[in-house]
This record gives C-alpha cells, sequence and structure tokens, in this order.
C-alpha cells in the first residue's frame, strides 16, 4: 500500500514578538525569552480550531485542484480541546467543507496526532481498497481558559493548522512507515483535574487550570536526578522508535535528510538532535524559533515550508518525530 502527499495549506494565528508578550503570561520573562522563540501566533478571540483547520483544509484542497466532495476520508489531528465537549470537531468540519459520504476521524493525542494522522491514512488505505484520497489537518488553538501557552510548559505555543491532500499511489511525498509507543505511567500529566466525568464543573469560581511543570515534578518527588532521568528518557524512547521506523522504511537515521521535531525550546530539540547523532541544522530548529511550537501541526509544518524553500529534494527521507503528553512518541518516514 501507498500513498503520497499531494499539497499543502496553511493556516496561523496573528503574529506577535514573544518579547513584546511575554509579560501578558508570566512574571518570569527571562526564563521564557531563553527558550530562544523569537515569535508567536496567537488567533483572534473568535477563532477556534475548528476554523483554523477550515482555513488550512480549503487551501490545500485548492492547491491539488480537488473539490472536497471527491474526499474519501478526513482526519483532523488536534493538540488542545476543541470548542465544545460532547461534540466532533471532525464531524463539523466534514459538514464545512461539503464533503458527500466521507468518512471523518478526530485524533487527539495531543502533540504526536498530527506524525501519526498519516498512519492513520495508511491503515484506512490498507483496509478500504475503494478509498483514494484523504484529507488530513494537524491544527493547534491553545484554550488560554485552562492552559498557559508560555508558563504550563518549557514552550511557547502557537495556533495554526496545515492541511495536506494524501493520494493512493502519488508518487511524491510517500509515506514509507510509522512507529509509535505509549507509556501511560504518565497519563497524568498536564490533566485538567475539573470537568471531566469523575469531577464536572461546578457553579461560578475560576476556570480550572491544566497540571503544569511543578506538577510534573511533584511526580518525581521534586527530586532533580529523577526528573533528569525522565529527561534523557523522552530522548532515548524518540530515538528508539526513529530506529524502528527506519528499519521498517529501509533507511538508517545518519542518511536521514532531515529531522522534523516537536518545535521545542532551544535546549530540548538540541538534546534530541544530538542524542539521534544529527546536527541540530539538520531539523526545523529555525522554524521552530521564528514560528512557536504548533503543536500537532509541527511535523506538517515543518515538511511544507522545508519543500517551499527548496530545502528537500527528490530522493531525501525525512523523519517526522514526535512526543506529547500520555506520553506518546512516534516517527513517521516520508520520501521526498
Amino acid at each position: 500500500m501507498s500513498f503520497g502527499l499531494v499539497s499543502f495549506g496553511e493556516a496561523l494565528g496573528d503574529p506577535a514578538p514573544v518579547a513584546d508578550v511575554v509579560g501578558e503570561y508570566t512574571d518570569d520573562v527571562q526564563r521564557v525569552l531563553g527558550y530562544g522563540y523569537r515569535q508567536v501566533h496567537r488567533a483572534a478571540p473568535a477563532v477556534g480550531v475548528t476554523d483554523l483547520a477550515e482555513r488550512a483544509a480549503r487551501r490545500a484542497l485548492d492547491a491539488a485542484a480537488l473539490p472536497a466532495a471527491e474526499l474519501d476520508l478526513l482526519v483532523l489531528a488536534v493538540t488542545d480541546v476543541t470548542e465544545h465537549l460532547y461534540w466532533d470537531a471532525a464531524a463539523e468540519l466534514a459538514h464545512r467543507l461539503g464533503l458527500v459520504d466521507a468518512e471523518a476521524v478526530l485524533l487527539t493525542q495531543a502533540c504526536t496526532t498530527g506524525v501519526l494522522s498519516l498512519d492513520t491514512v495508511a491503515g484506512r488505505f490498507a483496509t478500504h481498497p475503494g478509498y483514494a484520497t484523504a484529507l488530513v489537518v494537524a491544527a493547534n488553538r491553545t484554550c488560554e481558559a485552562y492552559w498557559n501557552r508560555m508558563d504550563t510548559q518549557p514552550m511557547v505555543f502557537s495556533d495554526g493548522a496545515v492541511a495536506t491532500v494524501a493520494r493512493r499511489g502519488h508518487p511524491r511525498l510517500r509515506w514509507l512507515a510509522t512507529e509509535a509507543v505509549t507509556d501511560g505511567r504518565y497519563a497524568g500529566f498536564h490533566r485538567l483535574d475539573s470537568g471531566g466525568a469523575a469531577t464536572p464543573f461546578g457553579p461560578g469560581g475560576d476556570p480550572p487550570a491544566a497540571l503544569d511543570g511543578w506538577h510534573v515534578m511533584e511526580f518525581f518527588d521534586y527530586d532533580a536526578e529523577q526528573f533528569a532521568q525522565f529527561a534523557r528518557e523522552l530522548d532515548e524512547r524518540a530515538v528508539r522508535v526513529t530506529e524502528r521506523a527506519c528499519a521498517r522504511a529501509g533507511v538508517a537515521v545518519a542518511d536521514l535528510a532531515r529531522l522534523i521535531l516537536v518545535g521545542d525550546n532551544e535546549r530540548a530539540m538540541a538534546s534530541l538532535a544530538e542524542a539521534h547523532g544529527v546536527p541540530l541544522a539538520r531539523t526545523n530548529r529555525e522554524l521552530a524559533a521564528e514560528h512557536g511550537h504548533l503543536g500537532a501541526a509541527d511535523q506538517l509544518f515543518g515538511l511544507s515550508r522545508l519543500l517551499a524553500a527548496g530545502e528537500l529534494v527528490e530522493g531525501d527521507r525525512v523523519a517526522l518525530i514526535s512526543l506529547g503528553r500520555g506520553m506518546h512518541w512516534a516517527c513517521t518516514i516520508v520520501a521526498v
């Protein structure tokens, strides 16, 4: 089973220099500036994740000259909560785009979801011989009522969506393999303690907040060495999942043209590149610094931008690598 990516479309929030707006999110300004981000994209208050997804989707469809009615499959991958509970944003997006008799899938495994979305397409194409064309949209819209885009995690979260059209048998940007692994010991990291079935929202009071990095430290008994070991494990498991994907794709890690990583802070990205034995310059570090962390959309954004800049050529093998709360690690290999 083979498919390739035909076109891309993106929709980003309004840009702002991090240095100009960081004071809105934390008093610890120097810590955030030390992450190395120059700019953040923030959507207007009335713009939801599904709005961003729709804009990106329409641009990808237009670039492919493809009517939405010809799609067989829509996969929407999101990082944060969508506009409503008890509501399917993928179904809403399919309706807005005018899909006819197509399947819509919503993926919600945080920052790994964009990488995993290509594996979802591969699986659907393998089990549904009649499916020929799919639309993948990866999107992030920070829910600022629950999540501080510069303080909940040691990175700067941007709002944006990237869409791509996938077609069975397309010869370029071919999906070769995806590997993923999950460690549920860490499922409680960044949990929102109110609003679920266990503890429904109550009347009045301030909105609850997602658990932040200090609560993560509590998991490790505030022991710096335990946390340092966890940080090493993040890199080690990412390397293992990359090696597994490369083995299936028949390529060595050292021969990869690019590693497109989570748009993390500079130190974390440098550490992950080093763990893979790859120079930081062969990653998407500069894109992350300029545009922030786009959640599930980081890898498709990086692939689209590097292609447009002429930094990838035919025959290159590219690894889309992600890790996210859950904890999940995932890697997809694409042949340019």
